[in-house]
C-alpha cells in the first residue's frame, strides 16, 4: 500500500482556511455565467495551460457555468511564418486577407480549440469547440480601421465587427453541463468567414447571455497606474479619465473596451487578471483576494 505523508498541522489549517473562504463565493455564484477570455501566456506555457483546463473543470463541478472564448495570436504568427507570409498589423488589428483567414480558421478553429477541449475533457470536463459559424451564431461585418482623416477609411480584410449574438445554442450547452469553448470568427450575410478580436467577442457575449462575470487574461497584472501600481476597483468613469490622460493606452485600449462595454450593458463585474499566475482564474473568483483589475458597473 502507498505510504501516506502526515499533513502538517499548519499545512492543513491553510488548506481548510482557502476551502472556507470559497464556500460563500461557491454560494454566491451557483448557476451563474462567467466569460472567460483565455489568452496570452497561460495559452503557450505547458503548465499554465493545464492548470487552466482544470480550473474550469472544478468551476463547472463547484456549480458554475464558465464559457471559453479563445484567442491565438502567436500559433497563427508561427504558422504564417512557416508558410513564408508576414504578419502585418494596422492599429492592433491583424490584416486578414483571404489566405491568412484559411491559417486564422485552421489555426483558431482547428489546432488552438481542439487543444483547449482536450485538455479540459482530459481533466473530467464536457468541453465542446464551436467558432462563430456554427449554427451562424455570432453575425458579423467588415470592419473599416478609421484614417488620420475622420472620412477615411482603412480596408485591413476579413476583419470583421460584430453585428449579433444569438445565445441560444451556448445557453443549451450550459443547461447540458457542457462547456463551450469559442473561436473567435465570425460568420458574414454571404456566408464568409470573418475573424474579431476576441476581447470583442468574450466581451458581447457576456452581454447576451447576462453573464455574472466577465474575465479577460492578459500578460500584464492587470490596469496599472503611471508609477507601475496596480488598480483595482475601477468603474466606467474612472475608466474614461485614465483613457485621457493616457495611463491606459496601446494594446490595452481593445480589452478595456470591451470591459467597458459589457460592464455598462449588463455585467455585473469585469476582471482583467494575470495569466502568467498559476490559479489566476480560482484566486479571481472564488478568493477574497483577486489578482488583477475588476471593473464594476456601480459608480461610486
Amino acid at each position: 500500500m502507498p505510504t501516506i505523508e502526515p499533513v502538517s498541522a499548519q499545512t492543513a489549517a491553510t488548506k481548510a482556511a482557502v476551502l472556507a473562504e470559497a464556500l460563500p463565493y461557491i454560494r454566491r455564484f451557483a448557476n451563474k455565467t462567467i466569460v472567460v477570455k483565455y489568452g496570452g501566456n497561460a495559452m503557450t506555457d505547458p503548465a499554465l495551460k493545464e492548470g487552466f483546463a482544470r480550473d474550469v473543470v472544478l468551476l463547472k463541478l463547484v456549480g458554475l457555468n464558465p464559457v471559453v472564448v479563445h484567442g491565438g495570436g502567436p500559433q497563427i504568427n508561427d504558422l504564417l511564418a512557416r508558410v513564408g507570409k508576414q504578419g502585418e498589423f494596422v492599429q492592433g488589428m491583424r490584416v486578414t486577407d483571404s489566405e491568412t483567414m484559411d491559417i486564422v480558421e485552421m489555426v483558431l478553429g482547428g489546432l488552438v480549440n481542439k487543444e483547449i477541449v482536450s485538455l479540459i475533457n482530459q481533466h473530467g470536463g464536457r468541453a465542446v469547440g464551436l467558432t462563430g459559424k456554427d449554427g451562424h451564431f455570432i453575425r458579423a461585418r467588415k470592419l473599416f480601421l478609421r484614417g488620420t482623416d475622420d472620412d477615411e477609411q482603412i480596408d485591413i480584410g476579413q476583419v470583421g465587427e460584430i453585428e449579433s449574438i444569438d445565445p441560444e445554442l451556448v445557453a443549451l450547452m450550459d443547461t447540458r453541463d457542457f462547456i463551450p469553448v469559442i473561436a473567435p470568427i465570425g460568420v458574414g450575410s454571404a456566408g464568409e468567414a470573418f475573424n474579431i478580436n476576441a476581447d470583442l467577442v468574450a466581451g458581447k457575449l457576456a452581454e447576451v447571455l447576462k453573464a455574472e462575470k466577465l474575465i479577460l487574461m492578459t500578460n500584464t497584472p492587470g490596469v496599472l497606474d503611471k508609477s507601475g501600481q496596480l488598480l483595482t476597483g475601477l468603474t466606467p468613469k474612472k475608466v474614461d479619465r485614465l483613457v485621457e490622460e493616457g495611463t491606459i493606452s496601446g494594446g490595452m485600449i481593445p480589452k478595456i473596451s470591451s470591459a467597458l462595454e459589457a460592464a455598462i450593458n449588463g455585467v455585473n463585474s469585469v476582471h482583467i487578471i494575470d495569466g502568467r499566475v498559476e490559479h489566476a482564474l480560482l484566486l479571481e473568483v472564488l478568493t477574497d483576494h483577486g489578482v488583477g483589475t475588476m471593473i464594476s458597473r456601480d459608480e461610486d
